[in-house]
């Protein structure tokens, strides 16, 4: 069991130490003000708590038995998406969490794992060779398919596009064929092109459909998005309130705790999905630095784990991890700036939220898992 423990990466544990600090005191300064919000700070401490005894939990659990395993996990993680769905309250206009109490449980986030384990499995039968289109590559597409519908029609833009990029990302290392990367390509250019043309096409039926289907919001940010010199002031306000908050904390920023009385008021959620608004304004330019150096280093140090494996199984594990980490750093912090769409999806290890927070964590423990159980054998060719 030690020598378990010995083999956990360290320099990646203190940088969660650090970000543990950093979100506690974004949260603390982002909810101060906002009546019935004042304890988010104490309760990220205590997800943080749970994160870490989750870590060293799943660090001594071997992850080859969850790869072996990874139908089951995969029938669970489908069968938690179709019954939030049924049997859900809807909350801000989606049926996406069950409340336990005070608290919510998404089955969106914990599916990352499963779906990662179970293309991970997939991917290792192959033993380095090319994946083939039929037997791999399409097999792959079908069983992400699935939790990604099911995902979008909770409404959750966000975690199903997290979906995307982590097949994406794992496919990409996974000596996928060029040809097949060029076909891939092809298609989601030409799905992009088709999506807006057909847009700018059926405008007012499109916007007339949404409304009446009580999703106006998905109009509004698609809108915003594609045409943001004809949107009006109430469809990108969220963005604009966000840029002028991030650019006014300048070099060094306002300070700690000083934001709250000027733009950032009016941007909703500035303690979750909105929270690098506060890092902007209250650190400036240089605090978001350090928070992306912190992020720089943590995700160095997992494509190092992953290639110093023997079991490319792990591998893919952990780098569909770093995909599932980077796109939500890049979409988290490009919807603040307007260079992505605005979708709920958190700054990991940053955000306040129990569920995102308690997976990025098992996420992490997993990847210990992944060298804690690797043998002295040479990594692969």
């Amino acid at each position: 069991m030690l020598n378990r423990l010995k083999k956990i990466d360290w320099l990646m544990m203190l940088i969660l130490i650090l970000l543990m600090g950093i979100s506690t005191l974004l949260v603390r300064s982002a909810t101060y003000y906002t009546e019935g919000y004042s304890n988010k700070d104490v309760q990220t401490m205590m997800f943080y708590g749970a994160g870490f005894a989750a870590i060293l939990i799943i660090t001594l659990f071997d992850y080859r038995l969850l790869v072996k395993t990874w139908y089951v996990w995969y029938a669970i993680g489908i069968v938690l998406l179709v019954a939030v769905y049924l049997f859900a309250k809807p909350i801000n206009g989606a049926k996406s969490w069950f409340q336990i109490g005070s608290f919510l449980f998404q089955p969106a986030e914990i599916m990352k794992i499963f779906l990662i384990l179970a293309v991970a499995a997939l991917m290792g039968r192959r033993m380095g060779d090319p994946l083939s289109m039929r037997k791999d590559v399409l097999l792959i597409v079908a069983i992400s398919a699935v939790p990604f519908l099911l995902v979008m029609i909770q409404p959750d833009l966000g975690n199903a596009m997290i979906y995307v990029f982590i097949v994406l990302g794992m496919l990409w290392i996974g000596n996928v064929r060029y040809s097949y990367v060029l076909i891939g390509l092809g298609a989601v250019v030409g799905g992009v092109i088709l999506f807006v043309t057909l847009f700018n096409t059926y405008n007012t039926e499109i916007k007339d459909f949404l409304t009446k289907h009580d999703k106006p919001h998905w109009y509004q940010r698609i809108n915003t998005y594609i045409h943001p010199d004809e949107a009006s002031m109430d469809e990108k306000r969220q963005v604009e309130y966000a840029k002028i908050a991030i650019g006014s904390g300048g070099l060094s920023g306002d300070g700690y705790m000083q934001g709250e009385s000027k733009n950032r008021k009016f941007i909703p959620y500035t303690y979750s999905d909105s929270i690098f608004v506060v890092v902007g304004e209250e650190f400036g330019f240089q605090g978001a630095a350090v928070l992306l150096l912190l992020y720089f280093i943590f995700i160095y140090r997992m494509i190092l784990i992953a290639y110093q494996c023997y079991d490319r199984r792990g591998s893919f594990i952990i780098i569909g991890i770093a995909s599932m980490v980077v796109f939500q750093i890049f979409q988290n912090i490009g919807m603040m700036i307007g260079i992505m769409p605005l979708t709920g999806i958190t700054l990991p290890f940053i955000s306040y939220g129990g569920t995102s927070l308690l997976l990025n964590m098992m996420s992490i423990g997993l990847i210990f898992s992944v060298r804690a159980h690797q043998e002295k054998y040479p990594i692969e060719t």
